[in-house]
């Protein structure tokens, strides 16, 4: 494997989207050392709740594929 380039110093997230908009992962990774399934402990997960508008079978069908994966479902939201 050739060498890897070093990862460039980013001044904002902006820069940084543009720059892997450009520029391919693979000159600047070893994805064979890569973890596959890796484990984020301290990422807390963000929840908005939203005023949304769906037709009344569209609701039913997403209630349904939920119950189908196992995880809790309710149409009442609480709001905070």
């Amino acid at each position: 494997m050739s060498k890897l380039k070093p990862i460039p110093k980013f001044k904002s997230e902006d820069e940084e989207r543009d720059f892997w908009a450009t520029h391919s992962s693979v000159d600047y990774l070893d994805w064979s050392k890569a973890i596959v399934n890796p484990v984020f402990p301290n990422l807390k997960p963000s929840n908005k709740t939203t005023p949304l508008r769906l037709l009344a079978n569209l609701l039913d069908w997403i209630e349904q594929a939920t119950h189908s994966r196992n995880p809790p479902y309710s149409r009442e939201q609480n709001v905070s």
